[in-house]
């Protein structure tokens, strides 16, 4: 039995308080549901699950949400998980297993993020004091090992000697790329709320970027993926669906690793070498890879440790040129595989919080 990937689209991505901030995350999903089950040639009462990350939302269960708002059947439950940042791509991994074990023909699969309209997070007092507010959730037990994203980045960069002038050339190409493929990137992206293209995406020169605001150590405003609001959707399908579908990627295999968590950003190479073993495929078949950006010197330790060839990296841009809606930049990744990958081998993998690896492999 294979799992097929036969329908991708994703909402525009926006940064957060920007052109999607009216919307919550299940309102974000729920209008890619019908292109999806029209790409594929299915029809609603055909979808069996539907699987939704999210992080940042109110609780409940927005796949449920989403299901519901998007006219699916309602036996059709939902499921939402949160992985932090590997939860776009773990729902597909979750998908493609129901398909694989015979207990689903069709599932939809992918993430939603409103950071726009996240609930403030607050801590109760059991003592009955008052309150106290906090930002990040805690990732480790260890407090000397949980340390802030940007800090762990830019521990990173000066253990291996990234410069921030290398890693602003990084974040220059990105945005250089992401604006050469505006125009392809359109067929992935279901307008919403007046958006049509990525809003964050710019003319991004090397002065400009020199004179970003630094975040952490060599890490800047411009070498950091911004907090953003989106969501991308996977249909996978099992074989007797996949014949109805015009195009189909098929699902090789897929790995979630844990690693170091004081260094999250090197969580992806595990990942990656052990879903390119299980399958027998060296990394210079890899036709295209969809490498999480959500630091550019992440990006390049991840793709330099995994002995992946740049080249073939990212080549629409990646969240750097787009921003990065946690819960939904897993599932972005592989819908730039669904609408770029051409008779090869494609890669998508991305770092968690608390030192989390996901990786996917498809073939066309």
């Amino acid at each position: 039995m294979n799992a097929w990937i036969t329908a991708a689209f994703r909402t525009p991505v926006a940064s957060r308080g920007g052109g999607l901030a009216g919307l919550h995350a299940h309102e974000l999903a729920a209008p890619l549901v019908a292109p999806c089950l029209a790409a594929a040639g299915l029809a609603p009462d055909q979808v069996d699950e539907m699987i939704l990350s999210n992080v940042l939302g109110e609780g409940g269960n927005p796949a449920r949400l989403a299901a519901l708002a998007a006219g699916l059947p309602e036996r059709v439950a939902g499921l939402t998980i949160d992985r932090q940042c590997a939860g776009g791509l773990d729902a597909i991994l979750l998908a493609a297993a129901l398909v694989n074990s015979g207990q689903a023909d069709a599932v939809l699969a992918g993430g939603s993020e409103s950071y726009s309209r996240r609930p403030l997070r607050l801590r109760t007092d059991p003592a009955g004091g008052a309150p106290t507010a906090y930002d990040q959730a805690r990732f480790t037990p260890w407090p000397d090992r949980d340390p802030d994203m940007a800090a762990a980045s830019a521990a990173l960069a000066e253990r291996l000697g990234i410069a921030r002038a290398e890693q602003e050339a990084w974040a220059v190409s990105s945005h250089a790329k992401a604006l050469a493929a505006q125009e392809r990137l359109r067929s992935e992206i279901i307008p919403l709320a007046g958006l049509t293209d990525d809003a964050f995406t710019r003319r991004l020169s090397p002065a400009i970027a020199a004179r970003a605001r630094p975040i952490a150590g060599s890490i800047t405003a411009a070498t950091a993926a911004v907090a953003a609001d989106g969501a991308a959707l996977c249909l996978v399908v099992s074989d007797k669906l996949m014949r109805r579908a015009p195009k189909a990627l098929r699902i090789l295999g897929g790995v979630t690793l844990g690693a170091r968590p004081d260094e999250p950003g090197l969580a992806p190479i595990p990942a990656i070498k052990a879903c390119l073993a299980k399958a027998g495929v060296a990394t210079d078949r890899i036709g295209q890879a969809e490498i999480m950006e959500a630091y550019a010197v992440q990006a390049m330790a991840c793709i330099s440790g995994a002995g992946l060839d740049p080249a073939r990296v990212n080549p629409g841009g990646g969240a750097l040129a787009r921003g990065h809606p946690v819960g939904a930049s897993g599932a972005i990744l592989a819908t730039r595989l669904f609408h770029d990958l051409s008779g090869g081998i494609g890669l998508a993998a991305i770092a968690a919080a608390g030192g989390i690896g996901t990786a996917l492999l498809v073939q066309d």
